[in-house]
């Protein structure tokens, strides 16, 4: 069996190949930009001719990169990001790719929420209708594009799509059609019931069959190893919800220890024995064969520095270094004060509000660029906090965390983290912890582990850790609670914003 390991992460823009060894060295690493497509507001898309391209061009960089034979990697995982809606046609042919930063079906929401929808849907599959959602964006479509809903022959997710360019199997698996929605969460299948619920019970025919995350859910074909230059026969496993991936990557597998990745979403999880806690959380997904992952997330993480360095910092001397790292320092610099600027992470809506907005509050004359870098990390931070609370009410216990995601790169963020949080946060040596993830389930599937602790304990090793500055446990309670009541004061002004937009582009809200 080769000596090598495949993992590849697709994320809502960029996606990655790294090839670990055995013992979870990087051997070589390629990544690729996509391009995201907003025809309308709320709209977020994907060509997914262009994602294949670009898994194809990674994948044959990386093998070349890292001077090894095609047949010397003994297996292939891929991890991506969850919701949204990718589809094929009848003839298996790319039809539609929506992202999980699409909020199109708000309106949809608002409606479901009066109605009670979510009442039906939460017993069996641990979540509420929200407008990334997969099954609600099904739902969108089958309203208001029905001559693009009538194409549909395969509805699955972004990861699932490059496992059937690679093996041309239409599968998906467990963690993540439990993490968008359709799965009954407990029995770990497919519930007419649920479907029903959504208003989409004649759906169940588009959804693949469903495997373990581990499972083979082929082998690479001969055209896609002319394409990739893989070799062909290499197995493929069904792979992971990219958030588990990294919980995995990052070496988070007992039950009890808390993942948090500050990406392009904030994902804050825990792992647990049974997937009914004592209240309600955002989702859940399978972790393993037999456990889960209590999950609360939005997207409202590390976007927001993205998108204030390409907004305003795109100039911004940096001397050969990361923009990214020339902010942290101007945040770094400055002293935190009680009138610091307040920021809200809302640039693609709210976990159960698609309307909010992301904004500055309390900006003064003498404010500066620091000051606004550092109330976005805070920001960000604050968001993760609000979800944290949500699982501790839940039943979900935990003491500490370990941070992943490109929020973990900072010197920075991590120690705010620690303090905003209130828990010692680690980071992971590997900045590629969904790739490692999905590395190490691939190994599980050709049983060069016994499992995904197993894969952990041999190839994930922690490169830091913060404690909690105690000193500004009250100053941060104080920003918490006014973030909080700055965003519940907003709530009705974000709605009429959303109502205004509407009625000038003539769209349907």
């Amino acid at each position: 069996m080769g000596e090598y390991l495949l993992g590849l992460d697709a994320g809502n823009t960029v996606i990655k190949a790294v090839i670990f060894d055995r013992q979870g060295n990087e051997i070589a690493t390629a990544s690729a930009e996509g391009h995201s497509v907003m025809p309308c507001s709320g709209h977020v898309e994907r060509g997914l001719d262009e994602l294949w391209d670009n898994a194809r061009q990674v994948i044959r960089a990386c093998i070349e990169q890292a001077g090894i034979r095609p047949g010397e990697i003994a297996a292939i995982g891929c991890a991506g990001h969850g919701n949204g809606l990718y589809a094929l046609d009848h003839d298996g042919q790319p039809l539609l790719g929506i992202q999980s930063l699409d909020t199109r079906a708000a309106g949809l929401v608002e409606e479901w929420k009066a109605q009670g929808v979510g009442d039906r849907t939460y017993p069996i599959g641990q979540q509420r209708p929200w407008p990334s959602q997969t099954p609600t964006l099904l739902a969108w479509l089958k309203r208001h594009r029905p001559d693009i809903f009538a194409q549909i022959g395969t509805v699955f997710l972004c990861k699932d799509f490059i496992v059937n360019r690679l093996t041309e199997q239409r599968v998906s698996e467990v963690s993540d059609m439990t993490g968008c929605g359709l799965l009954n969460v407990a029995a770990r299948r497919y519930d007419r019931d649920l479907m029903d619920a959504y208003g989409l019970g004649e759906c169940l025919g588009l959804l693949p069959p469903l495997i373990e995350s581990a499972d083979i859910a082929g082998h690479v074909t001969e055209a896609a190893a002319a394409r990739t230059g893989l070799a062909p026969g290499t197995p493929v496993v069904g792979g992971l919800f990219d958030v588990v991936a990294s919980a995995v990557g990052s070496g988070v597998t007992r039950t009890g220890a808390a993942s948090i990745i500050a990406g392009t979403w904030s994902i804050n999880q825990v792992i647990v024995d049974r997937p009914e806690l004592d209240g309600p959380v955002f989702m859940s997904s399978t972790f393993d064969r037999h456990r889960y992952l209590a999950i609360e997330s939005s997207a409202t993480s590390a976007a927001n520095l993205e998108w204030l360095v390409r907004a305003f910092f795109a100039d911004i001397e940096t001397t050969g270094r990361s923009p990214f790292d020339v902010c942290c320092d101007l945040a770094s610099a400055i002293e935190p004060a009680g009138d610091d600027p307040l920021y809200h992470p809302f640039l693609y809506g709210a976990q159960q509000d698609g309307n909010a907005r992301a904004g500055f509050y309390g900006v003064a004359g003498w404010h500066t660029q620091g000051h606004l870098v550092r109330a976005l990390l805070e920001g960000v931070a604050f968001g993760h906090r609000q979800h944290v609370e949500t699982m501790r009410k839940a039943g979900a216990v935990f003491n500490e965390a370990v941070l992943s995601g490109g929020g973990s790169r900072s010197l920075l963020w991590p120690q705010i983290f620690a303090d905003v949080l209130g828990v010692p946060v680690s980071v992971a040596q590997s900045r590629e912890t969904g790739a490692l993830g999905a590395a190490i389930a691939a190994g599980t599937g050709v049983e060069i582990f016994s499992d995904f602790a197993d894969g952990a304990a041999t190839m994930v090793r922690t490169e830091r850790f913060y404690r909690p500055n105690v000193a500004l446990e009250a100053h941060y309670a104080r920003r918490y609670d006014l973030y909080r009541d700055i965003a519940d004061a907003m709530a009705p002004l974000w709605r009429r914003l959303t109502a205004f937009g509407a009625t000038v582009s003539g769209e349907v809200a």
